[in-house]
Parts: C-alpha cells; sequence; structure tokens
C-alpha cells in the first residue's frame, strides 16, 4: 500500500483527561501507563501488544466506549443489549478520544464474550417483537451450531467492512491457519476501504501484518516497538528454532 493508504482514517488520539483525578491504589487509575497517556494513532491498523494484566485490553474497552460501542462487544445496534457481564468501562471516563472524523460504523470483536453474543442472536431470533432475521448477516443460521473459531470468522466476515473494529484477543478462537485468513481480509480491506483496527493480541502471525503500529505496553509505558523487539517474537521464534534447549532450561529452573 501507499504510505496514504496507511494513515488512520478516524481516531487519531488517545490522551489523559487534564482534570481527571488519579488514584493510584485503585484500578483503573493505578494503571502505569495512564498519568503521561498521550498516543498518537497514525496508521490504519495498531497492535497493543504486552503481558497479561499490562491493561491492553482496558484501554481497547475504553476506545470501545469513546466510538459508541458496546464494550462487552458487538456493534451499535448490541449497546445497551446487556448480552454479555460487562456493561462499561472503567477507564473510559479518564480518557479524551481525537477523531479526525467519526467512523459510520463499527464493531467489537471479543473472543471470549462471542458465545453470549451468539445467544442474543437466538434470543431475537426468538422473540415475535424482533423484526427481521438476525442470523440473515451470519451465514443464515445459529453461531452455536458452529465451533467457536468458525463463529468467530463468520462475524469476523460479516463485519469487515468501513468503520473502525476493534479486536480483543482474535487468536483465541482461530488456528495458525484461521489467523493467516484473518490477516489476509484485513489486509483487503485496508486496500480498498476506510477502515480502522485497534487489536490487542499475543501473537506473533499477527503482529507480522505489513504497515501496522505494534504498541508495547510492557515496562509500565506504552511505546513502539518492533516485531523482533517483542518477548512474544523472540520466546514464539527461540522454542520453534531450538526446542530441546528451552525444555532444557525450563526444566533446569523448575
Amino acid at each position: 500500500m501507499r504510505p496514504s493508504e496507511h494513515r488512520a482514517p478516524f481516531l487519531t488520539q488517545l490522551r489523559r483527561r487534564p482534570d481527571a483525578v488519579l488514584d493510584g491504589d485503585t484500578f483503573p487509575t493505578n494503571l502505569p501507563f495512564l498519568p503521561e497517556l498521550d498516543l498518537n494513532l497514525t496508521t490504519k491498523v495498531t497492535f497493543f501488544l504486552g503481558e497479561n494484566g499490562s491493561g491492553k485490553s482496558t484501554l481497547l474497552e475504553a476506545v470501545a466506549a469513546l466510538c459508541g460501542l458496546p464494550v462487552g462487544g458487538g456493534g451499535r445496534n448490541e449497546a445497551g443489549a446487556g448480552h454479555s457481564p460487562q456493561a462499561t468501562s472503567d477507564l473510559a471516563p479518564y480518557l479524551l478520544g481525537s477523531f479526525r472524523r467519526r467512523p459510520p460504523d463499527g464493531f467489537f470483536f471479543r473472543a471470549e464474550f462471542q458465545a453470549h453474543f451468539a445467544s442474543l442472536l437466538d434470543a431475537r431470533r426468538a422473540d415475535p417483537e424482533f423484526g427481521g432475521d438476525p442470523f440473515s448477516r451470519y451465514g443464515g443460521r445459529s453461531l452455536h451450531t458452529r465451533s467457536h473459531g468458525e463463529a468467530f470468522l463468520q462475524v469476523l466476515s460479516a463485519w469487515m467492512r468501513p468503520g473502525i473494529i476493534l479486536m480483543d484477543e482474535p487468536e483465541a478462537a482461530l488456528s495458525p491457519q484461521r489467523q493467516l485468513a484473518l490477516l489476509v481480509q484485513i489486509a483487503r480491506l485496508c486496500r480498498s476501504q476506510p477502515v480502522q483496527m485497534l487489536i490487542a493480541t499475543h501473537s506473533p502471525i499477527l503482529m507480522t501484518l505489513p504497515g501496522a503500529t505494534l504498541l508495547s505496553f510492557d515496562d509500565g509505558r506504552i511505546a513502539p516497538v518492533m516485531l523482533q523487539e517483542t518477548s512474544h517474537f523472540r520466546i514464539t521464534h527461540g522454542i520453534l528454532d531450538a526446542p530441546e534447549r528451552y525444555w532444557r532450561h525450563l526444566v533446569e529452573e523448575d
């Protein structure tokens, strides 16, 4: 893609509200990156990377709230549907978002809440007052009739269109081959449509997407990082390249 085709079309900045009062002992204001948060989003695809508990999913939930999307997953039609255990973002009230222009549409993919979304569609199908077929966009039948990965890809395919797309650890539902299929979908969409994606992931496969920005949440701050510098890449590459050596050290440490 040409450089201009990589540019973020919608959300361009995330920063802490200047009037926000931070309590270093209470979540979410105890997140170490929050006091200095002033993040520019410059590319169509941005990956949030970091260890469990580093705050990347929490920030992604806040972005969903700033974009008018349900933090439990889904599109704007699911706002207020109550289909997931999480209804609000704790972090969003402390943030400001700057937009080049507001996204015309959007969707928040959460692999761990996929079953809740599938059940919501089933409930809509059983509701005589719900107009239309809730399954029509998703292959014409309940997502519960598919495997976790198949259902997730079906929803992804249905919502791969102009707008802002958030994904929280999509690899949890996808095999390595299906992750490659997802990358192809993302690359095609970015070449042809005004789309912006923010993806929290641990997958080195997904991180290989050309033109994407990788942001590390490790070390208590958010900073750009190269693929080869990430612990995800180093560990995966190392153990696949020499599993015997890795296991020898693991057993010795144990």
